[in-house]
């Protein structure tokens, strides 16, 4: 990854233009530029075979000015420390921008689970938290699922916690199953909340919910987009979805679940009938009314930003739009939602499971619904308002909101 793709240094480069347009004085500068504590650490691990592997893993407690630092675990084979740190901060602005009183953190371990039975899975999640059980805790830090982590993992995490602790702490880490403490609605609560937020967008630009719509990385969230788009705006046509084997483009649009369950029987949506190939890049390219970013870091960057034709971008991933593109794409009129917006339902419908795991009492999914929209509309809305005012784009706005309610406590609490 060249260093102006370094995703720490894009989100400092962001972080900078906040501060800048806020004024914030050197040191609140310097203190929400940088992670409040961060921990590398080796996990060794017995595999299957009898040989021992080695592992490097990561936790970044960004700032926890505004409550504990709340975050998800991704297991991917290029973790590295500045990708968890630039998570981190993102998170950070995340929870700020929906109003949760949480601070940021993220972590990680440099693996291929792709590769990993599930026993070596387990043996990896209990030596991860072995290695930083008294960093963590629901006032303290509560970690969570995110790339190729799942709720059996967190159920692993958990235990080993709570083996560690010697008693129940269901609120430690979210994302677990149903039947040890998870929340109701957390499965679909990262696209929930996203499209929850594109209804929201259509409404304020007068654009057509029942138009074409995209997505770029058919995982987890990108499949209960796929569904949810339809469900909550009442209509439209998916025409191209693409993963790492490729994408598949259907002008005429074709069935979701279709989609869905050709990937579950064969591991890929390529060669899915009835439809033509194209590239996770020309998929970006493709003119509807909504693309959804679902991957990894950098897929929008200077080079192809020009290109992008659609007219609402709902960042699912983290990280997809460089800071170069951002104003290019503002400049041609296409609205992105942030991700950090955009994707904050996952972090919210967390919180929602945090809180019932403190207080031993479970919600209906209906109250999970419910509280999910009324979060995620109040928080587009501040940020479509100040967008407006400011004449900004997007994602700038969004960082005016959240930064300037984490200085807000920094100051507060007498830190700076």
């Amino acid at each position: 990854m060249s260093e102006n793709l370094n995703p720490f240094k894009v989100a400092q480069t962001q972080f900078d233009e906040a501060a800048e347009r806020l004024g914030l004085e050197p040191a609140m500068r310097t203190l929400l530029r940088w992670p409040r504590r961060e921990y590398s650490f080796t996990i060794p691990v017995k595999m299957d075979d009898g040989s021992s592997q080695v592992f490097h893993g990561y936790r970044v407690q960004y700032n926890d000015a505004r409550g504990p630092t709340k975050g998800g675990l991704r297991w991917h084979p290029e973790e590295t420390i500045d990708t968890v740190r630039a998570l981190a901060a993102w998170m950070t602005w995340k929870t700020a921008v929906v109003d949760i009183p949480l601070g940021g953190g993220k972590g990680g371990v440099t693996c291929d689970p792709k590769k990993l039975s599930e026993g070596e899975k387990e043996r990896l999640a209990r030596g991860w938290v072995r290695a930083v059980a008294r960093e963590l805790g629901e006032h303290r830090d509560v970690p969570a699922p995110d790339v190729y982590t799942t709720p059996q993992i967190m159920a692993w995490m958990m235990d080993e916690f709570e083996t560690i602790v010697g008693r129940s702490h269901p609120a430690v880490i979210t994302g677990k199953p149903l039947p040890l403490g998870g929340s109701q609605g957390r499965n679909d609560a990262t696209a929930r909340g996203g499209v929850y937020t594109v209804r929201e967008a259509c409404a304020a630009l007068d654009i057509d919910p029942g138009g074409a719509y995209a997505i770029q990385g058919f995982g987890n969230a990108g499949q209960f987009a796929a569904l949810l788009h339809r469900q909550v705006l009442g209509g439209g046509k998916l025409v191209a979805v693409s993963d790492t084997s490729g994408g598949i483009y259907q002008p005429d649009g074709f069935d979701p679940e279709e989609i869905i369950d050709y990937k579950k029987k064969n591991g890929k949506v390529a060669g899915f009938p009835g439809t033509q190939p194209i590239s996770n890049e020309e998929l970006l390219e493709l003119e509807v009314n909504v693309l959804y970013p679902s991957a990894l870091e950098n897929v929008i960057t200077a080079e192809n930003a020009g290109r992008i034709k659609a007219r609402i971008s709902c960042e699912l991933a983290n990280g997809p739009t460089t800071p170069e593109a951002d104003e290019i794409l503002f400049k041609n009129g296409v609205h992105v939602i942030p991700d950090f917006l955009a994707n904050a339902g996952g972090v919210t419908v967390s919180y929602f499971e945090q809180v019932q795991g403190t207080y031993n009492y479970y919600w209906p999914l209906e109250q999970i619904h419910t509280s999910l929209d009324a979060h995620m509309t109040r928080a587009y809305q501040e940020v479509r308002q100040l967008q407006q005012e400011m004449n900004v784009h997007p994602r700038l706005a969004a960082y005016l909101v959240s930064v300037t309610r984490v200085a807000e406590a920094v100051k507060l609490r007498g830190w700076v």
